[in-house]
Protein backbone atom coordinates (compact mmCIF):
# COMPACT_ATOMS: atom_id res chain seq x y z
CA UNK A 1 0.00 0.00 0.00
CA UNK A 2 1.45 3.03 -1.58
CA UNK A 3 0.80 6.58 0.97
CA UNK A 4 0.02 9.52 -0.62
CA UNK A 5 -0.32 13.08 1.49
CA UNK A 6 -1.81 15.96 -0.02
CA UNK A 7 -0.85 19.21 1.71
CA UNK A 8 -2.61 21.33 -0.61
CA UNK A 9 -6.19 21.68 -1.85
CA UNK A 10 -6.85 19.80 -5.28
CA UNK A 11 -9.49 19.12 -7.13
CA UNK A 12 -11.77 16.23 -5.79
CA UNK A 13 -12.20 14.90 -9.97
CA UNK A 14 -8.10 15.71 -10.23
CA UNK A 15 -6.95 13.12 -7.25
CA UNK A 16 -10.44 10.62 -7.82
CA UNK A 17 -8.19 8.47 -9.61
CA UNK A 18 -5.59 8.04 -6.59
CA UNK A 19 -9.06 7.91 -3.92
CA UNK A 20 -9.97 4.64 -6.24
CA UNK A 21 -6.86 2.57 -6.39
CA UNK A 22 -6.92 0.26 -4.17
CA UNK A 23 -3.02 0.14 -3.74
CA UNK A 24 -3.04 3.79 -2.58
CA UNK A 25 -4.30 5.54 0.84
CA UNK A 26 -4.74 8.92 0.37
CA UNK A 27 -3.95 11.10 3.34
CA UNK A 28 -5.58 14.93 2.75
CA UNK A 29 -4.18 17.25 6.28
CA UNK A 30 -3.83 21.17 4.50
CA UNK A 31 -2.75 23.90 6.30
CA UNK A 32 0.33 22.09 8.28
CA UNK A 33 2.62 23.96 10.23
CA UNK A 34 6.05 23.17 8.89
CA UNK A 35 6.68 21.47 12.30
CA UNK A 36 3.66 19.03 11.36
CA UNK A 37 4.89 18.58 7.97
CA UNK A 38 7.56 17.26 9.14
CA UNK A 39 5.87 14.73 11.07
CA UNK A 40 3.42 13.84 8.35
CA UNK A 41 5.89 13.62 5.83
CA UNK A 42 7.75 10.57 7.28
CA UNK A 43 5.73 7.96 6.53
CA UNK A 44 4.63 9.37 2.71
CA UNK A 45 5.67 7.42 -0.31
CA UNK A 46 4.29 10.69 -2.13
CA UNK A 47 3.48 14.22 -1.58
CA UNK A 48 1.17 16.54 -3.65
CA UNK A 49 1.20 19.94 -3.57
CA UNK A 50 0.01 23.58 -5.32
CA UNK A 51 2.00 26.30 -4.46
CA UNK A 52 1.15 26.68 -0.66
CA UNK A 53 3.13 23.91 0.44
CA UNK A 54 7.18 24.64 1.18
CA UNK A 55 8.93 21.37 0.15
CA UNK A 56 12.39 22.44 1.57
CA UNK A 57 15.42 20.50 1.93
CA UNK A 58 14.44 19.34 5.63
CA UNK A 59 11.02 18.04 4.35
CA UNK A 60 12.62 16.57 1.75
CA UNK A 61 14.44 14.60 4.63
CA UNK A 62 12.47 14.08 6.65
CA UNK A 63 10.67 11.68 3.65
CA UNK A 64 12.30 8.63 4.53
CA UNK A 65 10.66 6.76 2.36
CA UNK A 66 9.08 8.95 -0.08
CA UNK A 67 9.20 8.74 -3.60
CA UNK A 68 7.73 11.03 -5.92
CA UNK A 69 6.68 14.81 -4.88
CA UNK A 70 4.14 16.33 -7.58
CA UNK A 71 3.14 19.53 -8.44
CA UNK A 72 -0.46 20.73 -9.50
CA UNK A 73 0.71 22.96 -11.65
CA UNK A 74 4.10 23.84 -14.26
CA UNK A 75 5.93 26.07 -11.63
CA UNK A 76 7.78 24.31 -8.87
CA UNK A 77 9.78 27.26 -7.07
CA UNK A 78 8.63 25.69 -3.50
CA UNK A 79 10.17 22.32 -4.02
CA UNK A 80 13.93 22.26 -3.41
CA UNK A 81 14.74 20.54 -6.11
CA UNK A 82 18.60 19.58 -6.06
CA UNK A 83 17.73 17.93 -2.41
CA UNK A 84 15.15 15.81 -4.42
CA UNK A 85 17.16 14.50 -7.17
CA UNK A 86 20.13 14.15 -4.24
CA UNK A 87 18.06 11.45 -2.71
CA UNK A 88 16.40 10.21 -5.71
CA UNK A 89 13.20 11.90 -5.36
CA UNK A 90 11.34 11.94 -8.50
CA UNK A 91 9.52 15.50 -9.06
CA UNK A 92 7.04 15.71 -11.42
CA UNK A 93 4.61 18.79 -12.14
CA UNK A 94 1.36 18.92 -14.95
CA UNK A 95 2.75 21.36 -18.08
CA UNK A 96 -0.40 20.51 -20.15
CA UNK A 97 -3.48 21.01 -18.27
CA UNK A 98 -3.60 24.84 -18.21
CA UNK A 99 -2.99 24.69 -22.09
CA UNK A 100 -6.50 25.56 -23.42
CA UNK A 101 -7.44 27.93 -20.39
CA UNK A 102 -4.59 30.35 -20.90
CA UNK A 103 -5.41 30.08 -25.01
CA UNK A 104 -8.74 31.02 -24.24
CA UNK A 105 -7.74 33.95 -22.16
CA UNK A 106 -5.13 35.37 -24.47
CA UNK A 107 -8.10 35.05 -27.04
CA UNK A 108 -10.41 36.88 -25.03
CA UNK A 109 -7.81 39.59 -24.29
CA UNK A 110 -7.76 39.97 -27.84
CA UNK A 111 -11.39 40.35 -28.63
CA UNK A 112 -11.52 42.93 -25.26
CA UNK A 113 -8.80 44.81 -26.80
CA UNK A 114 -10.15 45.59 -30.38
CA UNK A 115 -13.41 46.03 -29.39
CA UNK A 116 -12.66 48.11 -25.96
CA UNK A 117 -15.07 45.86 -24.32
CA UNK A 118 -13.53 47.02 -20.46
CA UNK A 119 -13.62 50.44 -21.20
CA UNK A 120 -16.93 50.41 -23.11
CA UNK A 121 -18.13 48.46 -19.98
CA UNK A 122 -16.58 51.05 -17.20
CA UNK A 123 -18.22 53.82 -19.14
CA UNK A 124 -21.66 52.02 -19.64
CA UNK A 125 -22.00 51.18 -15.79
CA UNK A 126 -21.15 54.69 -14.89
CA UNK A 127 -23.82 56.26 -16.93
CA UNK A 128 -22.66 56.77 -20.29
CA UNK A 129 -23.31 56.19 -23.52
CA UNK A 130 -20.05 56.92 -25.52
CA UNK A 131 -20.47 54.89 -28.79
CA UNK A 132 -18.32 56.61 -30.78
CA UNK A 133 -15.45 56.48 -28.28
CA UNK A 134 -15.24 53.10 -28.26
CA UNK A 135 -14.87 52.24 -31.94
CA UNK A 136 -12.74 49.38 -32.36
CA UNK A 137 -11.49 47.13 -35.28
CA UNK A 138 -12.29 43.76 -36.70
CA UNK A 139 -9.95 40.48 -36.48
CA UNK A 140 -11.08 39.76 -40.18
CA UNK A 141 -8.22 40.01 -41.85
CA UNK A 142 -5.72 41.13 -40.05
CA UNK A 143 -2.51 39.63 -38.93
CA UNK A 144 -1.71 38.32 -35.38
CA UNK A 145 1.88 37.27 -34.71
CA UNK A 146 2.57 35.22 -32.15
CA UNK A 147 6.05 34.69 -30.78
CA UNK A 148 6.72 31.29 -29.75
CA UNK A 149 4.72 28.48 -30.76
CA UNK A 150 4.54 26.18 -28.24
CA UNK A 151 1.41 24.14 -26.86
CA UNK A 152 -0.61 27.21 -26.15
CA UNK A 153 0.88 29.03 -29.00
CA UNK A 154 -0.59 26.28 -31.38
CA UNK A 155 -3.85 26.40 -30.05
CA UNK A 156 -4.61 30.19 -30.18
CA UNK A 157 -3.32 29.87 -33.80
CA UNK A 158 -6.19 27.79 -34.12
CA UNK A 159 -8.65 30.31 -32.86
CA UNK A 160 -7.32 33.16 -34.93
CA UNK A 161 -7.76 31.00 -37.94
CA UNK A 162 -11.44 30.31 -37.21
CA UNK A 163 -11.65 34.45 -37.07
CA UNK A 164 -10.10 34.99 -40.81
CA UNK A 165 -7.16 36.15 -39.44
CA UNK A 166 -3.77 35.87 -40.71
CA UNK A 167 -1.29 34.07 -38.26
CA UNK A 168 2.70 34.91 -38.67
CA UNK A 169 4.81 32.24 -36.36
CA UNK A 170 8.12 32.94 -34.84
CA UNK A 171 9.67 30.05 -33.24
CA UNK A 172 12.92 29.01 -32.88
CA UNK A 173 11.79 25.14 -33.51
CA UNK A 174 9.01 25.59 -36.01
CA UNK A 175 10.11 24.01 -39.44
CA UNK A 176 8.39 24.72 -42.35
CA UNK A 177 6.59 21.46 -42.55
CA UNK A 178 4.95 22.31 -38.77
CA UNK A 179 4.22 25.61 -39.29
CA UNK A 180 2.16 24.31 -42.88
CA UNK A 181 0.57 21.79 -40.83
CA UNK A 182 -0.85 24.24 -38.26
CA UNK A 183 -1.97 26.52 -41.40
CA UNK A 184 0.51 29.24 -40.36
CA UNK A 185 3.52 31.55 -41.90
CA UNK A 186 6.64 30.78 -40.62
CA UNK A 187 8.51 33.84 -40.12
CA UNK A 188 11.35 35.21 -38.86
CA UNK A 189 11.57 37.69 -35.21
CA UNK A 190 11.60 41.08 -36.89
CA UNK A 191 9.17 39.92 -39.82
CA UNK A 192 6.97 39.12 -36.90
CA UNK A 193 7.26 42.86 -35.14
CA UNK A 194 7.34 44.61 -38.82
CA UNK A 195 4.51 43.21 -40.21
CA UNK A 196 1.65 42.45 -37.51
CA UNK A 197 -1.44 44.21 -36.23
CA UNK A 198 -1.63 42.13 -33.45
CA UNK A 199 1.07 40.97 -31.20
CA UNK A 200 1.07 38.84 -28.49
CA UNK A 201 3.68 36.81 -26.80
CA UNK A 202 4.07 33.17 -25.47
CA UNK A 203 7.47 32.14 -24.86
CA UNK A 204 8.82 31.65 -21.34
CA UNK A 205 10.69 33.93 -19.71
CA UNK A 206 14.22 33.43 -19.78
CA UNK A 207 17.87 35.56 -20.38
CA UNK A 208 17.16 35.67 -24.05
CA UNK A 209 13.70 36.47 -23.84
CA UNK A 210 13.84 38.97 -21.25
CA UNK A 211 12.66 41.94 -22.64
CA UNK A 212 12.36 40.77 -25.79
CA UNK A 213 9.67 43.30 -27.15
CA UNK A 214 11.35 46.64 -26.33
CA UNK A 215 12.11 50.20 -27.25
CA UNK A 216 13.24 48.99 -30.31
CA UNK A 217 11.37 46.28 -31.42
CA UNK A 218 8.00 48.60 -30.96
CA UNK A 219 9.64 51.67 -33.15
CA UNK A 220 10.05 48.65 -35.81
CA UNK A 221 6.12 47.96 -35.76
CA UNK A 222 3.20 48.93 -37.53
CA UNK A 223 1.77 52.02 -36.19
CA UNK A 224 -1.63 51.39 -34.22
CA UNK A 225 -0.24 47.35 -33.59
CA UNK A 226 -1.83 45.84 -30.51
CA UNK A 227 -0.09 44.16 -27.71
CA UNK A 228 -0.86 41.01 -25.69
CA UNK A 229 1.21 39.18 -22.58
CA UNK A 230 -0.68 36.35 -21.17
CA UNK A 231 2.73 33.98 -20.25
CA UNK A 232 4.90 35.97 -18.39
CA UNK A 233 5.73 39.01 -16.80
CA UNK A 234 9.26 40.64 -18.17
CA UNK A 235 9.27 39.35 -21.82
CA UNK A 236 7.82 42.55 -22.29
CA UNK A 237 9.28 45.99 -21.32
CA UNK A 238 6.68 47.77 -19.40
CA UNK A 239 8.49 51.16 -19.49
CA UNK A 240 8.97 51.16 -23.40
CA UNK A 241 5.71 50.02 -23.52
CA UNK A 242 3.99 52.36 -21.56
CA UNK A 243 6.24 54.99 -23.89
CA UNK A 244 5.04 53.36 -26.73
CA UNK A 245 1.25 53.84 -26.28
CA UNK A 246 1.70 57.28 -25.03
CA UNK A 247 3.39 58.33 -28.35
CA UNK A 248 0.69 56.98 -30.12
CA UNK A 249 2.95 54.49 -31.78
CA UNK A 250 1.06 51.56 -29.74
CA UNK A 251 -2.67 51.24 -29.97
CA UNK A 252 -3.45 49.11 -26.94
CA UNK A 253 -2.12 46.14 -24.42
CA UNK A 254 -4.17 43.45 -23.03
CA UNK A 255 -2.01 42.34 -19.96
CA UNK A 256 -2.20 39.42 -17.55
CA UNK A 257 0.87 39.02 -16.33
CA UNK A 258 3.85 41.70 -15.13
CA UNK A 259 7.15 41.95 -14.05
CA UNK A 260 6.31 42.48 -10.62
CA UNK A 261 2.84 40.30 -8.85
CA UNK A 262 0.83 41.78 -7.64
CA UNK A 263 1.99 45.09 -9.50
CA UNK A 264 0.33 47.64 -7.77
CA UNK A 265 0.02 51.11 -8.95
CA UNK A 266 1.22 50.59 -12.44
CA UNK A 267 1.61 53.82 -14.78
CA UNK A 268 0.69 51.75 -17.48
CA UNK A 269 -3.19 51.27 -15.46
CA UNK A 270 -3.32 55.29 -15.84
CA UNK A 271 -3.53 54.78 -20.41
CA UNK A 272 -6.99 53.93 -21.34
CA UNK A 273 -5.51 51.86 -23.92
CA UNK A 274 -4.31 49.06 -21.76
CA UNK A 275 -6.66 46.30 -20.19
CA UNK A 276 -5.42 44.12 -17.09
CA UNK A 277 -6.35 40.73 -15.33
CA UNK A 278 -4.43 39.45 -12.35
CA UNK A 279 -2.56 36.49 -14.08
CA UNK A 280 -5.72 34.43 -15.00
CA UNK A 281 -4.48 32.32 -17.79
CA UNK A 282 -5.01 29.37 -15.85
CA UNK A 283 -8.03 29.89 -13.26
CA UNK A 284 -10.60 27.91 -14.76
CA UNK A 285 -11.96 25.16 -12.84
CA UNK A 286 -11.23 22.75 -15.97
CA UNK A 287 -7.61 23.62 -15.56
CA UNK A 288 -7.41 23.81 -11.89
CA UNK A 289 -9.12 19.82 -12.40
CA UNK A 290 -6.56 18.94 -15.46
CA UNK A 291 -3.33 19.76 -13.53
CA UNK A 292 -4.56 17.51 -10.41
CA UNK A 293 -5.45 14.83 -13.12
CA UNK A 294 -2.10 14.96 -14.87
CA UNK A 295 0.05 15.25 -11.69
CA UNK A 296 -2.10 12.87 -9.51
CA UNK A 297 -1.63 10.82 -12.74
CA UNK A 298 2.17 11.10 -12.94
CA UNK A 299 2.45 10.44 -9.48
CA UNK A 300 0.55 6.64 -9.73
CA UNK A 301 2.36 5.62 -12.43
CA UNK A 302 5.80 6.30 -10.16
CA UNK A 303 4.77 4.57 -7.42
CA UNK A 304 3.56 1.82 -9.64
CA UNK A 305 7.46 1.60 -11.85
CA UNK A 306 5.28 2.72 -14.47
CA UNK A 307 6.75 5.05 -17.57
CA UNK A 308 5.98 8.55 -17.23
CA UNK A 309 6.72 11.93 -18.47
CA UNK A 310 6.74 15.22 -16.77
CA UNK A 311 9.36 14.81 -14.45
CA UNK A 312 11.72 17.85 -13.70
CA UNK A 313 14.64 15.79 -12.14
CA UNK A 314 16.81 13.57 -13.53
CA UNK A 315 15.37 10.08 -12.64
CA UNK A 316 17.21 7.23 -10.82
CA UNK A 317 20.12 4.94 -13.30
CA UNK A 318 22.04 1.99 -11.82
CA UNK A 319 24.53 2.67 -9.31
CA UNK A 320 27.27 1.41 -11.34
CA UNK A 321 26.50 3.27 -14.28
CA UNK A 322 25.58 6.37 -12.50
CA UNK A 323 29.11 6.41 -11.12
CA UNK A 324 30.63 5.30 -15.10
CA UNK A 325 29.14 8.48 -16.51
CA UNK A 326 29.19 11.08 -13.63
CA UNK A 327 32.18 12.57 -15.00
CA UNK A 328 30.63 13.25 -18.21
CA UNK A 329 27.75 15.01 -17.53
CA UNK A 330 28.08 18.34 -17.12
CA UNK A 331 30.01 18.07 -20.01
CA UNK A 332 27.12 16.54 -21.98
CA UNK A 333 24.77 19.44 -21.36
CA UNK A 334 27.75 21.98 -22.02
CA UNK A 335 27.75 20.18 -25.51
CA UNK A 336 24.22 20.49 -26.19
CA UNK A 337 24.14 23.92 -25.02
CA UNK A 338 27.23 25.11 -26.99
CA UNK A 339 25.89 23.80 -30.02
CA UNK A 340 22.01 24.84 -29.93
CA UNK A 341 23.76 29.10 -29.26
CA UNK A 342 26.42 28.31 -31.82
CA UNK A 343 23.67 27.35 -34.25
CA UNK A 344 21.03 29.50 -35.55
CA UNK A 345 17.86 29.05 -36.85
CA UNK A 346 14.79 26.48 -36.12
CA UNK A 347 16.51 22.90 -34.40
CA UNK A 348 15.49 20.24 -37.09
CA UNK A 349 18.25 17.30 -35.90
CA UNK A 350 20.79 16.44 -33.07
CA UNK A 351 22.96 13.91 -33.69
CA UNK A 352 25.06 12.03 -30.71
CA UNK A 353 28.03 10.19 -31.42
CA UNK A 354 30.42 8.26 -28.94
CA UNK A 355 33.60 7.29 -29.39
CA UNK A 356 36.30 4.26 -27.74
CA UNK A 357 35.17 3.32 -24.26
CA UNK A 358 31.99 5.72 -23.69
CA UNK A 359 30.48 3.08 -26.95
CA UNK A 360 30.59 0.05 -25.01
CA UNK A 361 28.16 1.60 -22.19
CA UNK A 362 24.28 2.29 -22.10
CA UNK A 363 25.27 6.06 -22.49
CA UNK A 364 21.03 6.94 -23.11
CA UNK A 365 21.44 8.59 -20.21
CA UNK A 366 24.35 11.05 -21.68
CA UNK A 367 22.10 11.79 -24.81
CA UNK A 368 19.28 13.09 -23.09
CA UNK A 369 21.44 14.72 -20.92
CA UNK A 370 22.55 16.29 -24.32
CA UNK A 371 19.42 17.20 -26.05
CA UNK A 372 18.40 19.11 -22.36
CA UNK A 373 21.27 21.53 -22.98
CA UNK A 374 20.22 21.92 -27.03
CA UNK A 375 16.86 22.30 -25.84
CA UNK A 376 17.50 24.91 -23.06
CA UNK A 377 18.84 27.87 -24.58
CA UNK A 378 15.07 28.44 -25.74
CA UNK A 379 12.84 25.71 -22.74
CA UNK A 380 12.70 26.83 -19.22
CA UNK A 381 10.15 23.75 -18.81
CA UNK A 382 12.78 21.41 -20.23
CA UNK A 383 14.65 18.55 -18.44
CA UNK A 384 16.56 15.60 -18.80
CA UNK A 385 13.77 13.26 -18.54
CA UNK A 386 11.25 15.39 -20.96
CA UNK A 387 13.81 16.57 -23.58
CA UNK A 388 12.95 13.52 -25.35
CA UNK A 389 8.98 14.15 -25.55
CA UNK A 390 9.64 17.69 -26.08
CA UNK A 391 12.05 16.97 -29.15
CA UNK A 392 9.59 14.55 -30.44
CA UNK A 393 6.69 17.25 -30.23
CA UNK A 394 8.75 19.84 -32.22
CA UNK A 395 9.52 17.36 -35.06
CA UNK A 396 13.03 17.30 -33.77
CA UNK A 397 15.29 14.27 -34.82
CA UNK A 398 17.59 12.93 -32.49
CA UNK A 399 20.10 10.19 -33.07
CA UNK A 400 22.73 8.12 -30.90
CA UNK A 401 25.30 6.56 -32.55
CA UNK A 402 28.50 4.82 -31.53
CA UNK A 403 31.51 4.35 -33.24
CA UNK A 404 34.92 2.20 -31.89
CA UNK A 405 37.17 4.84 -32.87
CA UNK A 406 38.84 6.68 -30.29
CA UNK A 407 40.21 9.80 -32.46
CA UNK A 408 42.89 10.42 -30.38
CA UNK A 409 41.14 10.00 -26.83
CA UNK A 410 40.25 7.43 -24.88
CA UNK A 411 36.25 8.88 -24.56
CA UNK A 412 34.57 11.50 -26.74
CA UNK A 413 31.63 12.91 -27.11
CA UNK A 414 30.42 14.76 -30.90
CA UNK A 415 27.21 16.40 -30.90
CA UNK A 416 26.08 17.64 -34.15
CA UNK A 417 23.39 20.38 -34.03
CA UNK A 418 21.62 21.07 -37.51
CA UNK A 419 19.31 23.59 -38.21
CA UNK A 420 16.84 25.01 -41.13
CA UNK A 421 19.77 27.29 -41.70
CA UNK A 422 23.00 25.46 -41.03
CA UNK A 423 24.82 22.97 -38.61
CA UNK A 424 27.83 22.33 -36.24
CA UNK A 425 29.77 19.60 -34.62
CA UNK A 426 31.16 20.01 -31.50
CA UNK A 427 33.55 17.34 -29.32
CA UNK A 428 34.33 17.07 -26.11
CA UNK A 429 36.67 14.75 -24.27
CA UNK A 430 38.07 14.63 -20.50
CA UNK A 431 41.23 15.28 -20.75
CA UNK A 432 43.95 14.20 -17.71
CA UNK A 433 44.49 16.98 -14.83
CA UNK A 434 42.24 19.71 -17.11
CA UNK A 435 38.94 18.03 -16.95
CA UNK A 436 36.13 18.67 -19.25
CA UNK A 437 37.17 20.40 -22.73
CA UNK A 438 35.49 21.38 -26.25
CA UNK A 439 38.40 19.74 -28.19
CA UNK A 440 36.79 20.25 -31.76
CA UNK A 441 34.39 23.17 -33.97
CA UNK A 442 33.83 21.35 -36.99
CA UNK A 443 36.88 20.87 -38.52
CA UNK A 444 38.71 23.19 -36.38
CA UNK A 445 41.02 21.81 -33.31
CA UNK A 446 40.96 23.39 -30.23
CA UNK A 447 40.91 23.06 -25.92
CA UNK A 448 38.26 25.06 -24.89
CA UNK A 449 36.75 24.98 -21.26
CA UNK A 450 32.86 24.89 -21.40
CA UNK A 451 32.14 27.03 -19.05
CA UNK A 452 31.24 31.07 -18.21
CA UNK A 453 31.01 33.47 -21.03
CA UNK A 454 32.52 33.05 -23.97
CA UNK A 455 32.62 34.53 -27.85
CA UNK A 456 32.61 32.18 -30.78
CA UNK A 457 34.22 34.33 -33.44
CA UNK A 458 33.95 33.14 -37.26
CA UNK A 459 36.89 35.10 -39.16
CA UNK A 460 39.49 34.98 -41.98
CA UNK A 461 42.94 34.41 -40.95
CA UNK A 462 44.52 37.79 -41.72
CA UNK A 463 47.82 39.80 -39.94
CA UNK A 464 46.46 42.08 -37.30
CA UNK A 465 42.66 40.52 -36.60
CA UNK A 466 43.55 38.63 -33.27
CA UNK A 467 44.29 42.70 -32.13
CA UNK A 468 41.51 44.32 -33.49
CA UNK A 469 38.94 41.90 -32.18
CA UNK A 470 41.42 42.31 -28.53
CA UNK A 471 41.12 46.40 -28.98
CA UNK A 472 37.43 46.23 -29.56
CA UNK A 473 36.69 43.96 -26.00
CA UNK A 474 38.99 46.52 -24.49
CA UNK A 475 37.14 49.69 -25.97
CA UNK A 476 33.89 48.03 -24.15
CA UNK A 477 35.89 46.67 -21.05
CA UNK A 478 35.81 43.18 -21.96
CA UNK A 479 38.67 41.53 -20.37
CA UNK A 480 39.92 38.05 -21.77
CA UNK A 481 40.87 35.29 -19.84
CA UNK A 482 41.72 32.76 -22.43
CA UNK A 483 41.70 32.50 -26.06
CA UNK A 484 41.96 29.44 -28.70
CA UNK A 485 42.54 29.90 -32.67
CA UNK A 486 42.14 27.30 -34.87
CA UNK A 487 42.41 27.63 -38.81
CA UNK A 488 42.74 25.00 -41.30
CA UNK A 489 45.11 26.94 -43.81
CA UNK A 490 46.86 30.19 -43.83
CA UNK A 491 44.75 33.04 -44.64
CA UNK A 492 41.87 30.89 -45.07
CA UNK A 493 38.78 30.71 -42.64
CA UNK A 494 39.48 30.36 -39.11
CA UNK A 495 37.57 30.65 -35.65
CA UNK A 496 38.01 31.91 -32.02
CA UNK A 497 37.13 31.02 -28.78
CA UNK A 498 37.54 33.88 -26.25
CA UNK A 499 36.76 32.85 -22.82
CA UNK A 500 35.84 36.71 -21.29
CA UNK A 501 35.23 37.61 -17.65
CA UNK A 502 31.69 38.95 -17.86
CA UNK A 503 28.35 38.74 -19.61
CA UNK A 504 28.41 40.46 -23.37
CA UNK A 505 28.10 44.18 -23.21
CA UNK A 506 25.26 45.72 -25.41
CA UNK A 507 27.08 46.98 -28.66
CA UNK A 508 29.62 44.50 -28.61
CA UNK A 509 28.65 41.89 -31.27
CA UNK A 510 27.62 44.29 -33.66
CA UNK A 511 31.28 46.02 -32.92
CA UNK A 512 33.26 43.12 -33.59
CA UNK A 513 31.13 42.01 -36.78
CA UNK A 514 32.20 45.48 -38.56
CA UNK A 515 35.69 44.43 -38.89
CA UNK A 516 36.00 43.37 -42.30
CA UNK A 517 37.66 39.74 -41.51
CA UNK A 518 35.16 39.08 -39.09
CA UNK A 519 32.24 36.77 -40.54
CA UNK A 520 30.10 36.03 -37.34
CA UNK A 521 30.24 36.38 -33.51
CA UNK A 522 28.18 34.57 -31.22
CA UNK A 523 27.87 34.61 -27.33
CA UNK A 524 27.91 31.35 -25.80
CA UNK A 525 26.96 31.66 -22.12
CA UNK A 526 27.80 28.11 -20.18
Amino acid sequence: MHRVLITDPLSEQGIEQLLQAEDIEVIRKTDLTPEQLLQEIKEADALLVRSQTQVTAEVIAAGKQLKAIGRAGVGVDNIDIPAATSRGIIVVNAPDGNTISTAEHTFAMLISLARNIPQGYRSTIQGEWKRKQFVGVELNKKTLGIIGLGRIGTELSKRAQSFNMKVLAFDPYLTQERAHKIGVTQATLDEVIAQSDFITVHTPLTKETRHLINADAFQRMKGGVRIINCARGGIIDENALLEAIQAGKVAGAALDVFETEPPGHHPLFELPQVIATPHLGASTREAQENVAIDVAGEVLHILRGEPFKNAVNLPSIPAELQEKLRPYQMMAEKLGSFASQAAAGALQEVTVSFSGELAEWDTAPLTRIILKGALSHYLSDVNYVNAPHLAKERGVKVTEQKVSKRHGFTHLIRVHVATDTQDITIAGALLNGLGPRIVRINDYSVDVEPAGHQLFIQHHDRPGAIGRVGTILGNHDVNIAAMQVGRRDLGGRAIMMLHIDKAVPEGLLESLEELDEIDHVTAIDL
